[in-house]
C-alpha cells in the first residue's frame, strides 16, 4: 500500500507542477495587438489560398488569400509549410472571432524599421525610379515606394529635356540616402545629392575594379566641353577626348553626340591611381583609311561635307568619315584669297580627289575641273597631316588620353553647356 500511495503522491505532484508551469505561463503570455509585427510558422495553406500561421498566441492567425497577391510572385509560389515568416496584426478579434495577420505587411514594416534606422548613419542605398511628377523622381527600396526630391537629384552635365529623361528613366538604379522617415503619413523621402560622394566613391571603385582596358560597354553621355565628352558608365564617368570621337575632325563634342545619348565606347586605358577612364569612340567605327585605296583614286569625283575653314583652305570629310584638305588654291578657279567668304562650316561640295596617300592617312581635293592634277613633285602642296595625328593629347605614360577629375569637370560643362 505504501508503494502505491507513492506513486499517487508522485503523480499528483508532477500534475500540480504541470499545472503551476502552465499558470506562471499564462501571468506571461501576451496576447498579439493591432500593428504588432510577430514570429510565426507556416503550419498550412488551404484550398482557398488562405495561410495558417502559429505566431505563439492562443489561436492561430489567418493570412488571407488576398494580401499573399500583394507578395512578390516568386516568393509567393515558394511559400510552404514549416517556413519561418514575419506578421503584422492586421485584427486581433474579426467579427468571427479570427486572428487575421499580414505577411506583405510584416515584410513592408520590416522595411520601415530599416528605414528608420538608416535614417541616422551614413550608409548609401540603391532605389529604381519608377516614374517622376513635377516635383521629382518616384523610386522603389525594397517593398516600399519612395520619393526624391528634384533638389535632391544630381545632374551632372544635364539640363532641360535631357536632364528630365535621364534622371527620370525608368529602372534606372541610384545612389540615395534616407533624409526622412513618416509611416504615418507613409513618406519615405530619399536624397541623391547627399549621398553623392560616398556612392560616386563606391561606383568608381567597383567599376574599375570590373572594367578591363579593350572592354567594350555602354554609357549615358553626361557633358560636353571643348576637349572631349563625359560618358557616366553607371556610376563613374570617363571621357572620350576629341580625337576619338570620330575618324574625322571633330571641332566640338556636340557635332556628333548631344547629352543623354546612350552609346558604346572602348575602353582605351584604366589609371586606378587616380581613378580616370580614358575611352574612345572611333575605335568603333570601320577605319575609312583601311581599304581607302580599293574605294577611291586620284581624279575620282566625290562629294564631301566642309568640318572645318582656316586661313588656308577648309577641310572637308567623305560621308565615310575619310578627311582631307581642299587647299585655298584648289578652291573654284584657284585666285581666291581669303576661304571665309567662299566656304562655311557645314557645306556640302562638289570636288574631285587630287592627291591620295593611305599610307600617310592624308587625302587632298580639288575644285579646279579643267586643270591637270597636281603632280607629286617638289611642287605639289604638301598637304597637312590627318586631323587626328595632329591632336595634341595629355598623355598618361602609354599615349592614351586622360583627364582631370572627371565627375568635377563634367559639372563644370553642365553650367557651360
Amino acid at each position: 500500500m505504501m508503494s502505491e500511495k507513492s506513486e499517487r503522491e508522485k503523480r499528483q505532484e508532477a500534475q500540480r507542477a504541470e499545472f503551476l508551469k502552465l499558470l506562471e505561463a499564462s501571468f506571461d503570455y501576451t496576447p498579439p495587438e493591432r500593428g504588432e509585427i510577430r514570429s510565426a510558422t507556416i503550419l498550412q495553406i488551404d484550398s482557398k489560398g488562405d495561410v495558417i500561421v502559429d505566431l505563439g498566441a492562443k489561436q492561430d492567425g489567418i493570412v488571407p488569400a488576398q494580401d499573399l497577391e500583394r507578395l512578390d510572385p516568386a516568393m509567393r509560389q515558394n511559400l510552404k509549410v514549416g517556413d519561418k515568416v514575419f506578421v503584422y496584426v492586421i485584427n486581433p478579434r474579426d467579427q468571427d472571432g479570427s486572428l487575421i495577420v499580414s505577411i506583405s505587411q510584416g515584410l513592408q514594416q520590416q522595411d520601415w524599421e530599416e528605414a528608420r534606422r538608416l535614417l541616422n548613419t551614413d550608409e548609401v542605398v540603391e532605389v529604381v525610379v519608377t516614374g517622376h511628377n513635377r516635383g521629382g523622381t518616384l523610386v522603389r527600396w525594397k517593398r516600399l515606394e519612395g520619393f526624391i526630391p528634384s533638389s535632391h537629384l544630381i545632374s551632372v552635365g544635364v539640363g532641360g529635356a535631357d536632364r528630365h529623361e535621364s534622371l527620370n528613366a525608368n529602372n534606372r538604379v541610384l545612389g540615395v540616402k534616407v533624409i526622412e522617415v513618416d509611416q504615418s503619413r507613409r513618406r519615405l523621402i530619399f536624397s541623391e545629392r547627399e549621398a553623392q560622394k560616398e556612392w560616386r566613391a563606391h561606383q568608381k571603385a567597383k567599376l574599375l575594379s570590373e572594367l578591363m582596358e579593350g572592354d567594350v560597354v555602354k554609357g549615358i553621355v553626361t557633358g560636353l566641353r571643348d576637349f572631349g565628352a563625359f560618358v557616366n558608365l553607371g556610376g563613374a564617368d570617363g571621357l572620350i577626348h576629341v580625337s576619338e570621337l570620330a575618324w574625322h575632325r571633330v571641332d566640338h563634342p556636340r557635332d556628333v553626340l548631344r547629352i543623354g545619348e546612350e552609346i558604346e565606347v572602348y575602353v582605351l586605358s584604366l589609371d586606378r591611381e587616380t581613378n580616370r577612364i580614358a575611352l574612345s569612340r572611333k575605335r568603333l567605327l570601320p577605319d575609312p583609311w583601311s581599304d581607302a585605296m580599293n574605294r577611291y583614286h586620284e581624279g575620282q569625283s566625290v562629294e564631301g561635307t566642309v568640318t572645318n575653314v582656316v586661313d588656308f583652305g577648309a577641310f572637308i570629310a567623305l560621308d565615310d568619315g575619310l578627311e582631307g584638305l581642299l587647299h585655298l588654291t584648289e578652291m573654284g578657279d584657284g585666285t581666291l584669297k581669303e576661304p571665309y567668304s567662299y566656304v562655311k562650316k557645314g557645306d556640302r561640295l562638289q570636288l574631285r580627289i587630287s592627291r591620295l596617300e593611305p599610307e600617310k592617312r592624308r587625302v587632298g581635293f580639288t575644285q579646279r575641273w579643267g586643270v591637270e592634277l597636281p603632280s607629286h613633285g617638289a611642287e605639289a602642296t604638301e598637304l597637312p597631316e590627318a586631323p587626328e595625328s595632329r591632336a595634341e593629347l595629355p598623355a598618361n605614360g602609354n599615349g592614351t588620353s586622360v583627364h582631370t577629375e572627371p565627375a568635377d569637370a563634367a559639372e563644370s560643362a553642365a553650367k557651360e553647356s
